[in-house]
Formats: C-alpha cells, structure tokens, sequence
C-alpha cells in the first residue's frame, strides 16, 4: 500500500471518530482524537498488537474504543488530557507570544495603512478626508483614545499639525510607498511621544502620577493576573496535598486491608489532573511575575524620558527637531512596550480561565468534605514540609561506588538540572501503585544511562538503583494504563517509536521503528597546519612577466650627470651604483691572490680651453 494512501486511511479514521463525536454534542480536535488512538493503542488491556496491520474489526474496535473514552462524563482522566491539549495548543514562549501580538496589530490597522498609502487625491475634500485618516491610524496605532472622540481627535489633530502639517500631504503623496509606510510609522512615533508628555507635563510639580500614563488594559491586568493566577496555584497545591496524602494512606503496605472502599483509581486520576493543572500553572506564573518585571523596568526608563523631556523642552521657544524628535520616539516605544506586557497578561490570565474547566471533574466527584473524612486523623503534609523531613537523609557515593551520585556541594546548576519524571519519585510510582511524590534533590541524584533521578526517601534512591532499568521499564508500563502521565511525566522520548496519524507507514500499522534524529554540525578549520603566508607570493603568471621585466630594465639604466659653469660648485650630486656582490668559490686548498688596484689621475681638465690632458698612471704594483 503506498505510503499517501495509508496516511489517508489513518486520517479517515481520526475524521469518522471526530465526526461521530460531533453527532454526539461534542466538538472535539483532530489533535486530541489523535491522541486518544495512541493511548488506546498503548494500552495492552486492549489487546492490541502494534507490530501487526490493522485488520477491519481492529479499525471498529479501535473507533468503538477511543468513543467510549472520549465521551466518557465526569473523568479526570480524559479531563486531565483535553487540559494538556488545550495547553500545547496555546501556550508558547514569551517571544512567540509578543510575535503573535504585533502581528494581530498589524493585520488589524492593515485596511486603514493600506487606504492611506494607496490613495490618489486630487482635490480638497481628498486632502482632508485623508489627513483625517492619518488621525485614525495614529489613534488606532497609539490606543491613547478612541477615534470617535471629539477631545482626543482634536488633542491628536494638533500635535500631529505641529510637526505634519496639512500643506505637507502634497510631498507626501509623491512619495513611494514604502516611503508613505515608514513616514507614517515615524508621524505615529512622534505623536505618541508628543500626546505623553503633554499629559505629563499637564500636572503641576516635578513628579508625575505615572499611573495615569499607563495604558488603561495595563492598569486593570496588572493587579490581576498574577494575583489570580497565585491563588489558583494556591488552591491546586493545597489539594495536590490532600490527595497525596488520602493516596498515601490507601497505598500504605501496612494499612489493614479493607478498611476504606473509597475508588482509588479515580483518586489517582484526580491526583495527576490536580498535578497537571499546578505544574501549567507554575508556568504561567513565572510568565506573569516576568511581565510584571518588565513592567516596572519601562515605567523607570519612562519616568527618565519624561525627565529628560522637560529638561530639554523647559522655558525654550523652540527646540532643534533633531534633538526633540528621537526623544518623542523613544517615549512612544517605552508606551507601546507597555501595551505589549497589558497584551501578554490578558492572555496568560485567558489560559488560565480556560483551563478551570478541564478540573471541574475531580470537583464534583471528591468535595472537600469527603476528602477529609478519608484522611481522618492522618496528617497533610506540604511538598516543602517532605523536603524537609527527607533532607537528613544523605546519599554516600562511596557506599555505591557501581552508580554514579550528584551531590549539591560537589555539582555545579545543581538546582537547574533536568530531572526526569519531571522530579517526581519514579520508585514510589511503582511500589505505591501510581502515587505521585515529589522527589528531593539534596538526597542524591542518580545518574544512570545519562539520565538524572531524584527520590522521595533515602530507601527509595537505593532500591531505584539496585534495578534501574526494570523500574524504568515499569514506570512507562504505567503511562501505558494512565495516558496523561507521559506528559504530566514528560515521558515523549521514550513513546516516540509510536507515530502520530500523519506519519503511519504502509499497511496501517501503528508502531514503527524509531528514527534517532540528532542535531549535529561540523567544522573546518581554514588552515589546520601553520603555515608561512608570503605577502608578496603572486599566482598571476602575467604580474609575475610585468615585475621580472621591470627588474631587468632597471638593471640597464644608469644614472647620469653633468656639471655645468652655473651648476658648478653649487649642488651635490649623487651616483646610483649597483654594490659588487660577496662571491666565493670552493677549492682543494686554501689560497689567494690580489690584484693591483688602478690609481689614473688627468691633468689639464679645467681651466684650459685647448689646452691638452696629461694622463699620469700612479698605479702602484702589489708586491710594494
């Protein structure tokens, strides 16, 4: 079957199962039916064998099967999955998140920008009604007013005629247009900037109240957000730990069987659905308590600007553009990062909403009360209350010298590392038949197959690493039974030989090979061996001719001089010899030999005009 085909029928199947559910009253993701076929299919209670195709009564039982677990009420379970789905689809990161927003922006002012840019006007009533578009796209740009406001249109009108007056409408439109573009983005800049500090500057004092500066969807997330988002922590914690400690009591190896009929399964569904829901919202925490970060460090710069304006501005007339101008601008992209946190907060504040529902579930099956009739006497103890109690318990590496221990005083980023299970105890989740617990890093951390664990108790540590990889293999047989523990846990890796419905192979078969994929590159060094670089080396044969050419004529040329009556006695003159060269020859023996050296003086050169030359030879031989 070719490959395109089988995808298909992969697809046809996520389709007949979304559409059923849709029949049903329920409108469900492509993402999350796909996932409940995976689970389903990992699941062995279903007697499915992934090393085989898919028959057709495996296709009916497989949609009869993801059916009744996506239309099952009132499950933690299937509740604690739409929650992850729900979350993967979107949360991201801070940077794609501000991505997002300008893009929404854009594509919101787009229509205006585009009619300003493109437009052709050739009479008054054109010019105006297009200076008035201006106007709008400032104040849509800006979100300082709204367009339909006579006070903030007439505000924003004046300042943008302080530095774009209307006579000018005629340079600009000759203008090309990602000229019009740019110009237009620099005229929002300045008016911004210009509308900020006229507000400021309108309180009396030398301190401005900068509340009043901050954008209004500022002030109402700010104070908010992150408090909503604390107390929702607050409250998923303090009942992670009650059903930590009903779980632990029902789980306890000593307890007297019988005793409490209460559904321990369902608890355990509830307690992975509570876990989910406080580690997402530890992430939108730390997101929010970033923006608030921010938002401080704008509202510090921007009391600075503002500063800065008025020194600059104060009891002048007039003031050089050059020198106002970036000013303006700057204050305007302190505003705007302002809008961009306010932007930031209402989202994180909407995931956090839209997430509420996915724990309504475990709400209405385990109230509060009886909760706390199935603790009793027991107590409730905090995640930080077990680290504590665990601390004094201390890994000796040299009593286990066959395994590898991370101690915090001999490892560096300690408290950054990546732990797996997501820091959960993996042993306790074994033993105690899926109960959830922290782990504690003072108490060691095993290093096994490049992999990091921690532990709740000094026991569980050595017994974890006297078997390392049959716990390992009986953890993700417990994410086989209890799907939404492969990302609670972040067990991806090891289920990633199971291929999502776009990437099935031919015949219908669910389980593939696994394709290890790794990022890797590879570097060539220019010169692996030193070399000595000649700067005068020339590969060019014809600059090579052009130099031995130049050489050998400058070997022929001599320097020549003559002395005349008015030159005599009155300049110095200079002769450009070529030096004799050092020669030497080899022989059997030493010898010398030396030769006279000429001494011919002329008589009679000067002086005389037919005089004649007398020559003397005073060359002296070489034996005197």
């Amino acid at each position: 079957m070719p490959r395109a085909h089988a995808e298909n029928v992969i697809k046809n199947i996520i389709s007949a199962i979304g559409r059923e559910c849709a029949l049903r009253g329920h409108a469900l993701s492509d993402t999350l039916v796909a996932f409940m076929v995976k689970a389903v299919v990992l699941d062995p209670r279903n007697g499915f064998n992934v090393d085989q195709t898919l028959t057709k009564q495996d296709v009916q039982k497989l949609e009869e099967l993801c059916l009744n677990r996506l239309m099952e009420k009132c499950s933690p379970s299937l509740d604690t999955i739409k929650m992850q789905v729900y979350f993967d689809m979107s949360y991201t990161s801070r940077r794609e998140f501000l991505e997002e927003i300008h893009r929404v922006m854009e594509s919101r002012l787009s229509p205006v920008s585009r009619e300003i840019t493109d437009s052709r006007v050739k009479t008054r009533e054109e010019l105006d009604a297009l200076y008035r578009k201006i106007i709008t796209y400032i104040l849509l740009r800006s979100s300082m007013g709204s367009p339909t406001d006579v006070s903030t249109v007439q505000e924003a009108t004046a300042a943008l005629q302080s530095v774009f007056p209307q006579t000018e409408l005629g340079a600009f439109m000759v203008l090309l247009k990602r000229d019009k573009e740019q110009q237009l983005s620099e005229l929002t800049m300045i008016v911004t900037g210009i509308r900020l500090f006229n507000k400021a500057s309108k309180k009396e004092g030398e301190d401005t109240d900068l509340q009043e500066l901050m954008p209004a969807v500022l002030n109402e997330a700010l104070p908010v957000t992150s408090k909503s988002i604390e107390n929702e922590l607050s409250a998923a914690q303090s009942l992670a730990w009650k059903y930590t400690a009903v779980l632990e009591k029902l789980t306890d190896p000593g307890s007297e069987p019988g005793v409490c009929d209460a559904p321990t399964v369902l608890l355990k569904q509830a307690l992975y659905n509570i876990r989910q829901h406080e580690v997402f919202l530890k992430m939108l925490l730390a997101d929010a308590c970033l923006c608030v970060s921010h938002v401080e460090i704008l509202k510090s710069e921007l009391t600075s600007q503002l500063k800065l304006l008025k020194d600059t501005v104060k009891l002048k007339s007039a003031v050089p553009t050059a020198k106002v101008f970036p000013l303006f601008k700057t204050l305007s992209q302190l505003w705007y990062g302002l809008q961009d946190e306010a932007e930031l907060l209402n989202i994180l504040n909407d995931i956090t909403l839209n997430m509420q529902p996915f724990v309504a579930s475990q709400a209405k099956m385990f109230s509060e009360a009886y909760l706390d009739g199935l603790l009793g006497s027991s107590e409730v103890k905090t995640d930080d209350q077990r680290m504590i109690v665990s601390s004094d318990e201390r890994i000796v590496p040299a009593e286990m010298k066959t395994q590898e221990w991370l101690l915090h005083e001999t490892t560096a980023s300690f408290n950054g590392l990546p732990l797996q299970y997501n820091g959960i105890c993996g042993y306790t989740l074994v033993n105690r038949d899926g109960l959830l617990l922290p782990g504690n890093p003072h108490i060691g951390v095993l290093k096994h197959k490049e992999k990091l664990y921690v532990f709740s108790s000094k026991e569980a540590a050595l017994k974890f690493a006297s078997r390392s990889d049959s716990l390992i293999a009986a953890v993700a047989e417990k994410a086989k039974h209890s799907p939404e523990l492969i990302q609670l846990l972040k067990l991806h890796r090891q289920f990633s030989c199971v291929s999502p419905y776009p990437e099935m192979q031919p015949g219908e078969s669910l389980l593939v090979k696994p394709i290890t994929k790794c990022e890797s590159g590879t570097q060539t060094d220019i010169h692996p061996v030193e070399t000595n670089i000649v700067k005068s080396y020339e590969w060019n044969e014809w600059e090579l001719r052009r130099k031995a050419i130049k050489l050998a004529d400058v070997r022929t040329k001599a320097t020549h001089s003559a002395q005349t009556d008015l030159s005599h006695m009155r300049r110095e003159n200079a002769t450009q010899i070529w030096l004799p060269k050092s020669v030497a020859c080899q022989s059997k023996r030493d010898g010398e030999s030396n030769m006279p050296k000429p001494q011919i003086y002329l008589a009679g050169l000067r002086g005389q005009r037919d005089g004649n030359v007398v020559k003397t030879n005073l060359t002296r031989s070489v034996d005197e």
